[in-house]
């Protein structure tokens, strides 16, 4: 019942995307919003409980809806709900037609809808570097974190790694304000997803040739530059993602106004708009390749 329900989520989000209306997880996000603007306080602590009482909700939800529903039917709601794989490679090819004809202005209205940084001073290269980094690392965290936390932990797992996600989008940043407040978002965040990010660096290496891409490539580069990354998790699947489009990740960045310079993952030229198009291949089949084997192991 398991892997007919991962199989009935996934497929709602290949064939119909996020809800159109009232997103649960834009519900999620509002709440979330609120409550913060009731408890915040630069503390570690009250950021702890803040995060506690979020991620805990959405998981005794999900382990309601299971009793209410049917662990069936409430975990193929919930993975639908987590998914958003149709989204993130629809927003990319947008935007990679978008560089293609040069309309550099409508893809840098778009690239906010992949990532959060600053999208005003980037030319075409930038943005596709941009979007692709995107795409590598939401493979793992919309995709292969949902299908595998449901496969182990049923609607509660689902729903509540969905959760910790958002809320690591939300505070867990190393501004001033959410430097401490943000902090256990963040740690759960990256917790969560460290069996996903290694899971969905391996399933890059197998899928690399559907992209046209390396294997052994993808391999490599992964062990090798993974650990680079300021994220303890992100680096292994963009890594794996460069090595086997055969290109170069990384560079400066801005988020903020508050600019970076990330390590460089692989050996290769700049993406091109070509890459990025390749890249969303690797995406779509990363996907099904984690559903196949969540289903199989299942």
């Amino acid at each position: 019942m398991t892997a007919a329900a991962l199989t009935g989520g996934y497929v709602a989000d290949l064939l119909l995307g996020d809800p159109a209306r009232a997103h649960p997880v834009a519900a999620f996000g509002r709440l979330a919003a609120r409550l913060e603007t009731a408890t915040y306080a630069p503390s570690r602590a009250r950021g702890a409980a803040y995060a506690a009482a979020l991620v805990g909700g959405a998981a005794a939800l999900g382990a309601l809806a299971g009793r209410r529903l049917g662990r069936t039917a409430a975990l193929a709601g919930a993975t639908w709900i987590a998914l958003g794989g149709r989204s993130l490679t629809a927003v990319a090819a947008r935007l990679a037609d978008e560089v293609q004809r040069g309309d550099l202005d409508a893809a840098r209205a778009t690239l906010p809808a992949l990532c959060g940084r600053d999208p005003h001073q980037l030319d075409a290269d930038g943005l596709v570097r941009g979007a692709l980094e995107s795409v590598a690392e939401n493979t793992a965290d919309a995709v292969v974190g949902a299908l595998l936390w449901g496969a182990l932990a049923g609607p509660a797992g689902v729903l509540g790694y969905r959760a910790a996600n958002t809320l690591d989008a939300m505070v867990g940043h190393r501004s001033a304000r959410y430097r401490e407040f943000g902090w256990a978002a963040a740690r759960l965040d990256d917790l969560l997803n460290l069996p996903v990010s290694r899971a969905a660096a391996l399933l890059t290496v197998a899928c690399a040739p559907l992209a046209g891409g390396s294997p052994s490539g993808a391999a490599a580069t992964a062990w090798r530059d993974g650990r680079r990354h300021p994220s303890p998790n992100a680096g292994w699947v963009e890594a794996a993602f460069a090595g086997a489009l055969g290109i170069r990740l990384g560079g400066p960045l801005a988020y903020d106004g508050v600019a970076e310079d990330r390590p460089v993952l692989g050996d290769g030229a700049p993406p091109t708009v070509e890459d990025l198009r390749r890249a969303i291949r690797l995406s779509r089949a990363v996907g099904a390749a984690a559903l196949l084997t969540c289903v199989v192991a299942r």
